[in-house]
């Protein structure tokens, strides 16, 4: 949503696409899981008195339009994509299925992978893990509002400490924020290795792919 309060803000959706054309040019096989939190939050609904199903379904809904929107941003400058979504909606989008979101991406395709896991009470964390595991991923990145995993919110404390590295067990032993513990349990069961960052700086994500950017690494 860039700066806007909520919603898709055009200009960042461009600017992040420039960013992933940048290292898929470098060669690098990308999948793309992407969030609606700037749209709609489920577990913001329910605290609200939604039904926590219901208002999952309606998050997982608003993860399909951003996908749209990036891969409407990355075609613009010449991208090849594909969106498969864990809800079936075949007129927008494919289905996800594993081995085909594999041949897209061996094809030197992007794929977005939309509504998470398609089920309620999982977060997307525990979705772009569960996606990185099928598709036979190296690593994962997480992209966030910061630059890595602190000792406490560094948007509360300007004296939060960064974390460059981190064991699985740290996230649990030091109730970790930075993802939900299903996801690190995935991730530290099948070893792999994740890489939390900031999207807010350009150019960020190749710095941090080429081993010189600012991030923190669980492992």
């Amino acid at each position: 949503m860039g700066s806007l309060d909520f919603g898709l803000d055009v200009k960042t959706v461009d600017r992040i696409a420039g960013e992933v054309k940048r290292i898929h040019e470098k060669g690098y096989e990308i999948c793309l899981v992407i969030g609606g939190g700037n749209i709609f939050r489920g577990v913001s609904g329910a605290a609200y008195g939604m039904h926590r199903a219901a208002a999952d379904n309606i998050g997982m809904l608003a993860t399909i339009m951003n996908s749209i929107a990036l891969q409407n941003s990355l075609e613009k400058i010449g991208v090849s994509t594909r969106v498969m979504s864990a809800i079936s909606m075949s007129t927008l989008c494919e289905p996800y299925i594993r081995r085909k979101a594999v041949r897209h991406i061996e094809k030197k395709r992007i794929v977005i992978c939309a509504a998470g896991s398609g089920n309620p009470y999982f977060t997307t964390d525990t979705a772009a893990i569960l996606r990185a595991l099928e598709t036979g991923c190296d690593a994962l990145m997480k992209a966030t509002k910061v630059a890595g995993v602190y000792d406490s919110d560094p948007q509360k404390n300007p004296n939060a400490i960064l974390y460059n590295k981190l064991h699985y067990k740290d996230i649990f032993e030091k109730n970790i924020k930075v993802m939900d513990q299903t996801a690190v349990t995935l991730a530290q069961e099948n070893n792999m290795p994740i890489f939390v960052f900031s999207l807010q700086e350009e150019g960020n994500l190749e710095k941090v792919l080429s081993g010189e950017g600012i991030c923190s690494k669980i492992s």
